[in-house]
């Protein structure tokens, strides 16, 4: 399994200290942020586009996840990879047609993520798996920050890490991350990470951390890292 990897999700930061808290997220070790563009259809909020991506993009040398929670994704494909989005990350509830999707993606030299909500089954992803540099379960209904994880997902995410290991061993997805999001907190990271995942989106658990992002990235890591050892 790839290194574990915190990707702060930006959308519980403090905008008017963002670049302030990236930095300390930084030192703290998170080597990749997550941005969750939400458009009020496909999920009951709206957060962000790709001004935030921008400015993003100005505030860190670090991967870039878009992650669209949006109808139609296919629509803005180009303007996220403009903005500096180095992965972009779909929903295979919002796309009719996911192979094309990601055929898109790839095609404007970024890396391509298919999202799977916690009631979708990961059979969805057997025929396009091998083309998938990462492959996202959300632990939590998406839409808002803060909630509670979801335990049933644990079931899913062993699957996933099974089906991921299978195709390695033949030579196929050798560098597809599993990631979640929702709900990742010091008490939750030690399950997900049991159950197959590397890369863990947290909101609350880094920029609401009392002593700051720095700690809360650190913590997140070294919880990950002790059920390593």
């Amino acid at each position: 399994m790839s290194k574990i990897q915190i990707s702060p999700s930006i959308l519980a930061a403090d905008f008017l200290k963002l670049q302030e808290q990236v930095q300390a997220a930084e030192r703290g070790g998170a080597n990749r942020f997550q941005l969750d563009v939400m458009d009020g259809v496909f999920v009951p909020n709206i957060s962000f586009g790709f001004p935030l991506v921008q400015a993003m993009r100005r505030a860190t040398t670090k991967l870039l996840e878009v992650h669209l929670m949006i109808v139609q994704p296919e629509r803005y494909l180009d303007k996220f990879a403009d903005a500096g989005a180095d992965i972009i990350i779909v929903h295979q509830e919002a796309v009719v047609h996911l192979d094309r999707a990601i055929q898109q993606i790839k095609q404007l030299g970024k890396k391509a993520g298919v999202a799977l909500n916690p009631a979708t089954p990961e059979l969805t992803l057997e025929y396009i798996i091998d083309q998938l540099d990462l492959v996202l379960i959300m632990t939590v209904n998406p839409g808002f920050g803060g909630q509670e994880f979801i335990g049933y997902t644990l079931k899913k995410i062993r699957a996933v890490r099974e089906l991921l290991d299978a195709r390695s061993r033949t030579g196929f997805a050798t560098n597809c991350d599993l990631e979640v999001d929702g709900g990742i907190e010091l008490h939750t990271i030690r399950a997900a990470y049991k159950a197959g995942a590397n890369v863990f989106v947290a909101g609350t658990a880094v920029f609401e951390c009392p002593e700051g992002p720095e700690a809360g990235v650190k913590g997140l890591i070294q919880t990950a890292q002790f059920l390593e050892e």
